[in-house]
């Protein structure tokens, strides 16, 4: 019946009024860096057919369908769309408001549609995947918000998300309120056995990973000390796996780094006091690192009164001999910038400041597409510009595999084969 019914709609219908595939589309840059080579690709077209790279190559090997809709981007260097695999699209920078306040004060209502106009921010400035680190009291806002992206119902990178990330107990925040006052956290609280049920719980509410603090600065001296046992951390990573569901960790200490990574976290974050020892181990135990540079540099600008060009001060010169001993290492870097902390649409800051950290603009750009897409699981979807892959591409002006600040001049966006941001915008 429900065969007869669209045979004879189709008869009845005009051919302008039916469903029509969309036509391919053919992009022609200047150039393409496809996410894995040292050099890029000059010559190369890419053909995009629904969601997916259908052809990427030399011109001339091929042979363009009939009706394909052709956009010319001359200057340009077309790439995999970027990835951010530390993000907070709830939070906005904290010299605008202060973390509690963001937590304690604001509906979620407005929280949420903050990160409605943060998601597309970064979309625009290029980042069509981000990995969200956690909702910081908004629960489970984070499913809601990939919901409605995958929906088309708000524009918006791909998600994957940790909703409400876990701590331990009375180490988190807010703080600094009597000790008789009970005041909501930025994250979830357990220890113990009831870590199982935790993350069984965040799981069960949506979450693509789960995220766990493995040290925070606790304690009289208020310095980044271990949260959880190793064996808690475990017990994390165990119940986690059965699911099917990775780990990343927040962790600044050596401990804490350690730790984690003995327990079979996949992803670091942030490693300010990591050394060429703890980056190695990570290194043999295929675990990735997240930098969070330009996140550090913000904290100096908001908490420490540091203006760039001023000499650095003593918290991002250990930021630099860290990152320095996980270059030596060999660990991966995984581009990750915590985002949420300084404004989004910025993203190509941590770029530009994985350059001035040591890296060459290609390994830093590989960082963000081929070497991301392989740490979070999504390597055979996203961060390489090859046929079959996901069609997540930009298009920016000049080469940024020999200047990575050309990042900043987005001139095309397109995920899944949906165009967002053109040359004449």
């Amino acid at each position: 019946m429900t065969r007869l019914l669209c045979a004879c709609l189709a008869l009845v219908l005009p051919s302008s009024l039916r469903a029509q595939p969309e036509p391919p589309i053919l992009l022609k840059p200047d150039r393409v860096f496809d996410g894995t080579t040292s050099e890029p690709h000059a010559g190369w077209v890419v053909l995009v057919k629904g969601e997916k790279i259908a052809f990427a190559g030399p011109a001339d090997k091929l042979d363009v369908p009939k009706g394909a809709r052709v956009i010319g981007l001359p200057g340009t260097t077309l790439l995999p769309g970027l990835i951010d695999a530390h993000s907070h699209l709830l939070l906005y920078p904290y010299d605008q408001a202060k973390w509690d306040d963001q937590v304690l004060k604001e509906p979620l209502a407005e929280r949420v549609c903050r990160a409605t106009v943060h998601a597309r921010a970064d979309l625009l400035s290029g980042f069509t995947t981000l990995r969200d680190l956690g909702t910081e009291g908004a629960g489970f806002a984070d499913v809601g918000i990939k919901s409605a992206i995958e929906k088309g119902i708000v524009p918006g990178p791909r998600l994957l998300v940790t909703t409400k990330a876990i701590v331990a107990t009375g180490t988190y925040a807010p703080r600094k309120f009597a000790p008789e006052i009970r005041v909501p956290q930025g994250a979830d609280e357990a220890d113990g056995d009831k870590l199982r049920t935790v993350v069984r719980e965040q799981i069960r509410g949506g979450a693509d990973w789960i995220k766990v603090y493995a040290d925070f600065p606790h304690g009289p001296d208020g310095a980044p000390r271990p949260t959880f046992s190793l064996d808690e951390l475990k017990l994390i990573v165990n119940t986690a796996k059965d699911a099917g569901v990775p780990v990343v960790a927040h962790a600044q200490s050596k401990e804490g780094m350690t730790r984690a990574t003995l327990a079979g976290c996949e992803t670091i974050e942030h490693g300010d006091g990591g050394d060429v020892e703890v980056f190695r181990l990570m290194a043999k135990h295929n675990v990735g690192y997240c930098p969070t540079l330009a996140a550090a540099e913000a904290y100096a600008r908001y908490f420490g009164g540091w203006q760039p060009g001023r000499p650095e001060p003593k918290e991002l010169k250990s930021k630099r001999e860290s990152f320095k001993a996980a270059l030596d290492s060999g660990v991966t870097i995984v581009n990750g910038s915590d985002i949420g902390v300084f404004a989004h649409g910025d993203g190509a800051k941590e770029l530009e400041m994985l350059v001035d950290y040591g890296m060459t603009p290609v390994q830093a750009l590989k960082a963000a597409t081929s070497a991301a897409a392989k740490a979070l699981h999504m390597g055979q979807k996203v961060g390489t510009v090859k046929g079959e892959m996901l069609a997540d591409l930009i298009a920016v002006e000049g080469d940024p595999t020999v200047d990575i600040k050309t990042l900043r001049k987005v001139k095309f966006v397109m995920k899944g084969g949906t165009v967002y941001r053109r040359p004449s915008e």
